[in-house]
């Protein structure tokens, strides 16, 4: 059965669209409606936010290294993924503070942001120019089917003839663990669910098709901070073994890498949003096209990446503490293009991992496309 047109209201449910008509707003009319404060940034307020997580960072690390084998055996058994899981949590906190400095988010002094953010993402195995400069293309072009930089959706056409066997629960949950824990160090290496290029293409190739040639230095120094930390990493596996490097820091970083795609995943997919080509696709509708969710406590954690990503994409230099009253201010202009679906998490994942499969314009009863053929919506059943 085909979706029907949502109503004017900004909560998402299965069974509607959102409305893929030019907005009778301007950005500057939004920006107009935001307090002039929330466009501040703050280095004191920025660092301090920094500190607080360096610390919860400090203190899981002093539980887990100072009491955990003081425990009985059988409470290792839930004492360590505890630890994995909250850390993982506080690194993703992290990752958000340094994606803040790639958007001149973090405070008015350029050098400080890209030493902080160098410093943060490098400490988390990502090239943090590389992925600047990726994201900022993935900023440029949301939503567009041709240009758009990551998580871009495939035509019918383009499936793979053996997908249409990995649709059942199995092997849709093994995708779905794969994807989580995998797609993350995949995205970054061999640019895995990015957009398709015809060479090679990679975050630490300082010539591929992402970069142009005056970022060709820094794609070389982002690369240079993730080797140098590896380097760290096998003194310290040196020094006290793989195993505890293992348990200490590679588990909760990939926790962090499953947060990290689980959150920019389901900012963008979601059956009731469309995808444009070129014919229909602006910078405005595009970066309309982005949804609010509802993680509860770790909206707070996750410095409300989660609940405000639509300002984010409006106003993407706008400091993370300040978004939430940006995102109350906006509402009113937006009206039904603003976007959230509070669906729990996990549900919404399984959700969109089976409704979202591939995208096809709309056809009229005649068999070929209506008159909005380059407005594309998700399809599953291949």
């Amino acid at each position: 059965m085909e979706m029907q047109k949502r109503t004017p209201a900004s909560k998402l449910a299965l069974g509607e669209r959102i409305t893929h008509a030019k907005p009778p707003f301007t950005i500057t009319q939004i920006k107009k409606a935001i307090p002039p404060r929330c466009f501040q940034r703050s280095l004191y307020r920025s660092f301090s936010y920094l500190i607080f997580d360096s610390i919860f960072v400090s203190i899981f690390y002093h539980i887990a290294t100072t009491y955990f084998h003081r425990l009985p055996h059988p409470l290792h058994y839930l004492a360590w993924p505890l630890y994995w899981f909250c850390q993982g949590c506080v690194f993703t906190s992290l990752w958000v503070i340094a994606h803040e400095c790639g958007h001149h988010a973090f405070c008015d002094y350029q050098f400080v942001e890209h030493l902080v953010g160098f410093l943060l993402h490098s400490s988390l195995l990502i090239p943090y120019f590389s992925f600047k400069f990726s994201h900022r293309r993935h900023h440029s072009n949301t939503a567009s089917l041709e240009r758009d930089e990551v998580f871009v959706p495939k035509p019918k056409s383009r499936m793979p003839w053996y997908f249409k066997h990995l649709t059942n629960p199995p092997a849709r949950l093994l995708i779905l663990f794969l994807t989580l824990t995998l797609g993350w160090p995949m995205y970054l290496a061999f640019n895995s669910s990015g957009r398709f290029y015809d060479s090679f293409t990679s975050h630490y190739y300082p010539n591929s098709p992402i970069f142009s040639g005056k970022e060709w230095l820094q794609v070389h120094i982002s690369s240079a901070g993730v080797v140098a930390f590896w380097y760290l990493l096998y003194k310290l596996a040196a020094a006290r073994g793989i195993a505890w490097v293992i348990r200490i820091y590679l588990l909760p970083l990939t926790v962090m890498y499953a947060f990290v795609v689980l959150i920019s995943s389901l900012q963008h997919t979601h059956p009731s949003l469309p995808y444009y080509d070129s014919s229909e696709w602006d910078w405005l509708r595009g970066n309309l096209v982005t949804v609010d969710r509802d993680y509860g406590i770790l909206n707070k954690v996750f410095h409300n990446i989660t609940d405000t990503h639509v300002i984010h994409h409006l106003f993407p230099s706008m400091p993370h503490y300040n978004a939430t009253e940006a995102t109350r201010a906006v509402k009113e202009v937006l009206g039904e293009y603003y976007h959230f679906d509070g669906t729990p998490i996990f549900k919404a994942a399984w959700r969109e991992f089976r409704e979202c499969i591939y995208v096809e314009p709309d056809e009229d009863e005649g068999g070929s496309a209506s008159c909005s053929k380059g407005v594309f919506w998700f399809r599953n059943n291949l």
